[in-house]
This record gives C-alpha cells, sequence and structure tokens, in this order.
C-alpha cells in the first residue's frame, strides 16, 4: 500500500479526556444491542436508566452495572448528576414531551428518527431551542468504521470528485423485532432509509430535490411500507439514490446490502453485513478500486477495519454529545439544526411517494 493508505483505518473518534455520567431514557432493543455496549466499549459511564416498566430497566442495569434504576422520568431527572448527559431513547413521538422535561441547557442525545414526520422534527428543534439544549440525534451510521475510512479515503483526494453515491439493501428483514412499528402510518423511509439519506447529506449536501415511492407488501399489512426507491437530485454530474427491499425471502444467495461512492478517479465500496441476516450479520467488507494516470482501473484493494455499525458507530454519536460537553468540539455534526434538513429530505420523498411519476397518458397518441 501507498503511502496514502493509512489515515483509511483511523475510524476511532475523538473522545473526552474525562467522559461524562450518562442516564438513558428508555429501554429498547437498540438500548441493549448498541447504545449500552458501545458505552461499555468506550468507557463512558452510564449512571442510570430509565423505563417506565420497570422490570425492564433492573434487568439492563444488573447486566451493565448500572447503579441507578428509575421508573418515574422526573425523579430520575431531578436526581440525576448536574453534568450529565441525557440519552434519550423512547418512541419518537414522544420526544418533544420528553425534552421539555429535562434542565435548560442539558447536552442530550436523542435517538433517530427526529421525530415521525416534518411537524414532530419541527417541535423538536422548537423544544431545543426554547430550553436552551444542546441536541445532537444520533445519526450514528455516519460514524460506522466503514463510512469513516471512505471519508478518509475521499478527503485525501484518492477517488477525486465525488459524483455517485448509492446504497442497495435486498434481504430479510426480521420485522417482528420492531412491533412499536405496527399500525404506524409511516415506517420505512423515515425509521430505516433515513440514514442513507442523512449520510448522503452528509457528503454531498442537500438535494435540490427528491424523487421517492415507498410501498408495502401483502405478507406484512401491519406494516405502511417496508420497501423504498429514492432518488435525492443534485446537480449535474451527480447522481445518488437508496434502494431498499427488506422482504427478499429467497435465501441468502442474491441478498445485497452495500454502499457505494465514485469518483473521477476511483470508487469505494463497502458491505453492509449488520444488514444481512440481521441482527447477527455476516460482517462488513471494505474495498477501494482507483485508476492509474492513463485512466485504467487498477485491482480492487481490501482494507480490514476494527468495529462495525452496531454497536461501533454509536460510541461516536455519543462522543460527539461528550467532546462538546467538554468544549473540545465546538460543533456537533449531527446537532438538530443539521438533522433537521434530513427530515426535510424525508418528508419531501414521502410528498414525492403520495403525488406519483409522470402519467404516461399525458403522452398518449390517439387511436
Amino acid at each position: 500500500m501507498n503511502d496514502t493508505i493509512p489515515p483509511i483505518t483511523a475510524t476511532t473518534p475523538q473522545v473526552p479526556a474525562k467522559p461524562f455520567p450518562i442516564l438513558i431514557i428508555g429501554t429498547g432493543g437498540i438500548v441493549k444491542d448498541a447504545h449500552l455496549p458501545a458505552y461499555r466499549i468506550a468507557g463512558f459511564p452510564v449512571w442510570g436508566i430509565y423505563n417506565r416498566t420497570r422490570t425492564k430497566a433492573v434487568a439492563l442495569a444488573s447486566e451493565y452495572g448500572i447503579p441507578h434504576v428509575f421508573d418515574d422520568l422526573d425523579t430520575a431527572i431531578r436526581e440525576a448528576p448536574a453534568d450529565v448527559i441525557f440519552d434519550l431513547a423512547l418512541p419518537a413521538s414522544l420526544f418533544a414531551d420528553a425534552l421539555r422535561r429535562l434542565p435548560h441547557g442539558a447536552h442530550v442525545l436523542i435517538q433517530k428518527p427526529m421525530g415521525e414526520d416534518l411537524a414532530q422534527a419541527r417541535k423538536i428543534l422548537e423544544v431545543c431551542r426554547e430550553r436552551g439544549l444542546h441536541a445532537a440525534i444520533n445519526c450514528q451510521l455516519r460514524f460506522s468504521p466503514f463510512v469513516v475510512a471512505a471519508r478518509n479515503i475521499i478527503a485525501h483526494g484518492m477517488i477525486g470528485d465525488l459524483i455517485d453515491m448509492e446504497m442497495r439493501l435486498t434481504t430479510m428483514t426480521p420485522w417482528n423485532l420492531f412491533p412499536f412499528l405496527n399500525a404506524l402510518p409511516r415506517v420505512e423511509i423515515v425509521y430505516h432509509s433515513v440514514h442513507y439519506i442523512d449520510l448522503i447529506r452528509s457528503f454531498l449536501g442537500n438535494p435540490d430535490s427528491i424523487h421517492a415511492r415507498t410501498v408495502s407488501h401483502p405478507l406484512h399489512p401491519q406494516l405502511a411500507t417496508v420497501s423504498s426507491a429514492i432518488l435525492l437530485d443534485y446537480p449535474d454530474p451527480v447522481r445518488a439514490s437508496i434502494t431498499t427491499n427488506h422482504l427478499h425471502r429467497f435465501g441468502p444467495k442474491h441478498q445485497e446490502s452495500y454502499l457505494k461512492w465514485e469518483g473521477t478517479k476511483g470508487a469505494i465500496k463497502a458491505r453492509v453485513g449488520l444488514l444481512m441476516d440481521y441482527p447477527r450479520g455476516v460482517g462488513d467488507l471494505f474495498e477501494y478500486c482507483l485508476l492509474d494516470d492513463d485512466g485504467k482501473p487498477g485491482q480492487w484493494q481490501s482494507v480490514t477495519l476494527e468495529g462495525s455499525w452496531f454497536p461501533e458507530a454509536f460510541i461516536g454519536s455519543m462522543a460527539q454529545v461528550q467532546c462538546h460537553k467538554e468544549g473540545t468540539l465546538a460543533h456537533m455534526l449531527i446537532d438538530v439544526s443539521d438533522v433537521i434538513h434530513t427530515m426535510e429530505a424525508v418528508e419531501a420523498a414521502y410528498v414525492s411517494s403520495a403525488r406519483g411519476g409522470v402519467k404516461l397518458s399525458e403522452f398518449s397518441s390517439p387511436s
């Protein structure tokens, strides 16, 4: 490998010199599978955990050595240390009310999505501003090792100008693990593809417009939508697309889960292994290919990265809040003031899907 390669493997986020204590509000699967394992790896101290169903909180507290358990939110907030960071992991529709109860000026990490629709997202932003909260949304995909590695390669100019970005997912997602999604009016884009919309924004900026179609599946009538096709419109020659099929029920042979970046001088492809056989995953793969001076492609090079999306990426999102509170990070990349634009793009996707495309009947020739 040449001298430009070492930064690729530098995927460990900046962390505070002395981490602040954390109060986790909520005990959903994401807390057990990602938040708590990530904080244990990073050495972030979890001071307390709250859940209305105390038995769930007690079980996690016992497993992870959390000293304080609460089933009353106001009591948890009142008894928390003055320098605590709140980790909000409730259903998105409950965020605004919980945020109103936090101390003025507190630091808080809010689980994505930033509300179930744009109206909720705007209310969350409004409450954060009214309360002077230093609030970030847990858009943790931005901090997964394969994304950080891709960003390093692009920042070093190795693939030239980024002109194409794609996410493609063809898997069998175990929807039974997410019963809270049943009967919600919106599912796939706001709870899953929001990750990719946010990620593309972080590389290419805000799109000019969105074209989208999101659909249901006859075998899962309780879910509003389970698959989507989304185009994010940028000035020519940039293309960005998201294709998700969560109901590929035909075995692993033709399953896919990858992110791809193409530039004027090279390309990067990362297999997002977590989403294949979720939540066990099949492992990530990270490769890149560079053109030579004559424009001919070299060999695809594989790079072994430490960690994955779950749980390591969750270290990066909490580290943003920790370092901002410490004063060593001036601006959180996932601040609510930025992620509101992701939610605007999500809303545009739903509006586009509802409106439909251009009707071919407009171009029908007379018989």
